[in-house]
């Protein structure tokens, strides 16, 4: 970036001194105001298709439109959404204290890279035992609504970290994890630190990527591994990173509870293709096309790599209590094409913009070992994404601080809902409290 800048302000200064022609400065700051209005007439007429963003073309009309949107979208209302005053305030200093006494879990997070139940899709074929991945240690299939339609991982990271809603940044949701950075003080780690707990993150991608690194130690991961620290690759199945989820445990077991964030790989686009061959090597697909059908299989090397990860659990530590969490981040690229599969393409366009659950529904599930939840009334049937680190902290018995707590009041008005809760009302009040709390600082 320092390279191209320095060759551009070269070029740019040998073009006005070969070029003779002048236009005068009130001319062109006209003409430059009304290529702006033009630009911002597209970007609002022809607004930017966030998968789009991931196509090769149009990079000038993309990279054009996106700072046109943004420059208004800044003076008018700013990045984040939040009441201009509320009434009540935060009290942080008035939470309940952790019980010493109490063995507390170790919890394992794992973030299911594309995974939800594919049965959501009419008319698919899957295996008899196909659905008990998704079931948890009481017997429930949950569902859990994330923001997201088949791409942006980063957003349900935003989500189940901060318990905080992406929607709040309107159209600067692309970049959530970025502005979060530094500005986003509370989290689940946070809390989960306040009882004892270590906390680490196994992030299956480089650090860097969408300032995943920043965001997570702003939350309160104390331990970032990132895919370079891990030395993993593209042929490393789940297992690799459950095997070191369990090392980080054995390690760190003595110096108390450990909370261990673990993001899965193989289930990542593209489903065009046989992923790892010589894996289930006897798989025969059912019969859907054959996107659906490479996913079903990665699916089951999942499940499989799974149940190696609680035999390993324990067999090592038989002492030792678990509390693992389970969900998908969004549902796999191609499943908005299958869930009504007579709409084109702007109407599934147009239901997701109008926050239709089915194309942003995944799954939560709730596994135990040596362990019974503390407390699971926040673990409804269909929850959003954003009161997921409730679920958690209520079931190790960890005290709820000041801003949780009222995210729970939250909860129990909106029933599951969160930003779609009385029109966005809810969210807007709540970052008002975390901003006037000095939570949420710089915006």
């Amino acid at each position: 970036m320092g390279l191209a800048v320095l060759l551009a302000g070269l070029v740019l200064c040998l073009i006005w001194r070969i070029e003779t022609w002048r236009v005068r400065r009130r001319v062109a700051a006209i003409i430059c105001a009304a290529c702006f209005a033009a630009l911002a007439a597209l970007s609002f007429v022809l607004p930017i298709d966030r998968e789009d963003e991931f196509i090769p073309h149009q990079y000038v009309s993309k990279f054009a439109r996106s700072a046109a949107v943004a420059a208004i979208d800044l003076a008018t209302h700013g990045v984040l959404e939040a009441d201009a005053i509320v009434t009540d305030r935060l009290v942080l200093d008035g939470g309940t204290a952790c019980d010493a006494g109490r063995q507390r879990p170790h919890i394992v997070m794992v973030f299911d890279e594309s995974s939800f139940d594919v049965t959501m899709l009419p008319n698919v074929k899957v295996a008899a035992d196909y659905r008990e991945y998704f079931r948890s240690t009481d017997g429930k299939l949950r569902s859990l609504v994330v923001e997201g339609a088949g791409g942006p991982s980063w957003y349900t990271e935003y989500n189940v970290l901060s318990g905080l809603s992406v929607r709040s940044y309107g159209r600067f949701a692309d970049s959530v994890t970025r502005l979060a950075a530094g500005r986003v003080k509370r989290g689940l780690p946070y809390a989960l630190r306040q009882c004892g707990y270590q906390t680490y993150s196994l992030y299956s991608w480089f650090g860097a990527f969408v300032g995943a690194r920043r965001f997570q130690t702003g939350t309160g991961i104390e331990h970032f591994l990132d895919a370079k620290q891990l030395r993993t690759g593209p042929a490393d199945t789940d297992i690799f990173f459950y095997d070191h989820a369990a090392r980080v445990i054995g390690e760190q077991r003595g110096q108390g509870p450990v909370f261990v964030f673990v993001y899965l790989a193989a289930n990542h686009f593209p489903w065009n293709y046989r992923y790892r061959p010589d894996l289930f090597p006897d798989w025969v697909n059912p019969g859907n096309p054959y996107e659906i059908d490479e996913y079903l299989r990665r699916q089951a090397m999942s499940a499989r790599d799974y149940a190696a990860f609680k035999a390993r659990l324990a067999r090592e530590f038989p002492d030792d209590p678990f509390f693992i969490v389970r969900f998908g981040d969004h549902q796999p690229l191609f499943a908005k094409h299958f869930i009504e599969p007579g709409l084109s393409q702007p109407e599934v366009a147009r239901l997701i913009l109008e926050h239709d659950a089915r194309y942003f529904t995944t799954y939560y599930a709730l596994d135990t070992l040596n362990y019974r939840p503390v407390d699971q009334s926040s673990a409804l049937d269909s929850l959003d994404a954003p009161y997921l680190p409730l679920v958690v902290l209520e079931g190790a018995g960890v005290p709820l601080d000041a801003s949780f707590a009222e995210q729970k009041k939250i909860l129990k008005r909106c029933q599951g809902l969160f930003y779609l809760c009385a029109g966005g009302a809810e969210a807007r009040r709540f970052n008002r409290l975390l901003i006037d709390a000095g939570l949420i600082q710089g915006f």
